[in-house]
């Protein structure tokens, strides 16, 4: 995303700390992120903090292993040299273990590694199912109701990650698909809690692999009673491949 006047207090940097995890930002973005990190320890732990909420969403996934070959495909990538020419003998230079850059970008490699592990089993292998990789950050000016949506077509749910915003008391939130200049589909009631999962039913497939807009109302408790939104929008967000 990117920064506005919204998203410099706390709810803010905690969608910014959440797209980061997920790897949604820009790649200029997640870089300016990666070294925010290294200075300010606080968002550094909101980072961390969404590492350790999102983990749960891999639950249902197992370890896929890396296909045969792959490590001796790597080593041949980074550590072969030409036969061509002959060899001429390299300038001194200072030891690996005691150059910084070395340092830093190893601490670089784990951070990528942890991300990996933790956002690619929910993902799902590209090679299985390369659609598969639809993510939609929810927010609305005016309002601080913020959450992250994933749609995973292989087990067939919408998994949202409550980022800021609370639901006023008898009130819930309701979650919506809306395709172009179609009225809005009911997904149902958001449940309580940081992270929750809300099944998707075959006739909205479709529309949410083609990358519908979902979005958030204010009902009265259970529910629109109407079957489309009665209360105000407090957040809608494209889904986007990643």
């Amino acid at each position: 995303m990117t920064p506005t006047d919204d998203d410099t207090g706390p709810e803010g940097d905690d969608l910014i700390a959440a797209e980061y995890v997920l790897g949604v930002l820009p790649a200029d973005e997640r870089l300016g992120v990666a070294r925010r990190m290294e200075t300010d320890r606080r968002f550094a732990r909101l980072v961390e903090a969404w590492e350790v909420r999102l983990s749960p969403l891999a639950d249902a996934y197992v370890e896929t292993p890396p296909p045969d070959g792959l490590k001796t495909a790597i080593d041949r990538r980074l550590f072969s040299t030409s036969a061509a020419g002959p060899v001429r003998p390299l300038p001194a230079r200072p030891s690996l273990w005691s150059s910084l850059a070395f340092w830093r970008a190893l601490a670089a490699a784990a951070i990528v590694a942890l991300l990996v592990s933790v956002a690619a089993p929910y993902f799902g292998s590209p090679r299985m199912h390369p659609e598969v990789r639809l993510v939609a950050s929810l927010a609305a000016d005016g309002s601080d109701v913020k959450y992250l949506a994933v749609y995973d077509a292989a087990a067939d749910e919408v998994g949202l990650s409550h980022v800021g915003g609370k639901r006023a008391a008898g009130r819930d939130f309701q979650l919506w698909v809306i395709e172009g200049k179609n009225a809005p589909i009911s997904m149902g009631v958001i449940p309580s809690g940081s992270t929750v999962r809300i099944e998707v039913t075959p006739d909205l497939r479709q529309k949410l692999a083609q990358g519908a807009v979902l979005a958030i109302s204010l009902e009265p408790a259970g529910g629109s009673p109407t079957g489309q939104p009665t209360g105000p929008v407090v957040a809608t967000g494209d889904l986007k491949n990643i």
